[in-house]
């Protein structure tokens, strides 16, 4: 595995092990993305909400990275119609096609299926190569495929060391799903923990590296966000390594369903 490393979705498609998350950059948007990209990223995760996607935009307009080197997570509102946010993204975005597009969070009743069926219109006019979802439980994904006969190729949900669910993970393998891994460090919260620094400094690397590295390790796709060219440069910077069994292990048992945003506990995920 290394910077440039891909993952087979179930529809063929090859996405990138590592990408950047946007979410509550304060700071330069445009600046932070080109300096990711400049360290190696190809993947950025974005969403209207975020703020951050008319500088993407705005970066790829310049056009001295071509489009197709790069893959696009963007998103679509439980409260939106679904096709006509993907339009809004592509023109913020001032692209002519996203590589994947999420629901962000299921409705508050229901699966969501007409949000995926307005996705499925706009994957099958061109807009968007790839449809998934975020911060939804099997049941949830369940009722869409049986609704659609469409299986998302991504649940994007919160995943680190201190919060994740084996039984989500066996479902999203059994069925092609990719984890996409948000908020991997823990958004700061649990990165002074005793055990990750000690693990830590058994390999010469940053506490942020061996979140990283055990997402990438075990298969969800990690999205760290960064600021500054320090930390966007240690965050893809873990590559050159491999945790050894018994420290994967041990970084398991650190779940206790702990949620960085104390909003969705990834115990949610499996009801």
């Amino acid at each position: 595995m290394d910077i440039q490393s891909t993952v087979q979705l179930h529809t063929g498609t090859q996405m990138p092990v590592i990408g950047l998350g946007t979410w509550g950059i304060r700071g330069n948007k445009y600046n932070v993305v080109e300096e990711a990209i400049a360290c190696g990223y190809r993947m950025i995760d974005t969403s209207s909400d975020y703020g951050s996607q008319p500088s993407i935009g705005e970066f790829f307009a310049k056009g001295t990275v071509p489009r197709t080197s790069m893959y696009l997570v963007a998103k679509v509102e439980e409260d939106e119609d679904a096709y006509e946010a993907t339009l809004r993204n592509l023109e913020e975005l001032k692209t002519d096609y996203i590589d994947l597009v999420v629901i962000h969070r299921p409705p508050d009743e229901g699966a969501g299926i007409e949000l995926w069926r307005g996705l499925m219109k706009a994957q099958q006019e061109g807009k968007v190569r790839d449809i998934g979802v975020s911060n939804y439980s099997e049941q949830q994904i369940e009722a869409l495929v049986s609704a659609t006969g469409v299986m998302p190729v991504v649940n994007q949900i919160e995943w680190s060391p201190f919060g994740w669910s084996q039984q989500m993970y066996d479902f999203c393998k059994e069925n092609g799903i990719v984890i996409q891994a948000y908020s991997p460090l823990t958004h700061g919260k649990r990165i002074d923990d005793g055990i990750i620094a000690r693990i830590a400094d058994s390999y010469g690397k940053t506490p942020a590296q061996i979140l990283i590295r055990w997402s990438l390790q075990h298969g969800p796709v990690p999205l760290p966000k960064a600021e500054s060219v320090q930390h966007i440069e240690e965050n893809i910077s873990v590559f050159d390594f491999a945790l050894t069994h018994e420290d994967m292990a041990e970084l398991d048992s650190l779940n206790e369903n702990f949620s960085a945003l104390a909003a969705m506990p990834i115990y949610e995920l499996n009801r």
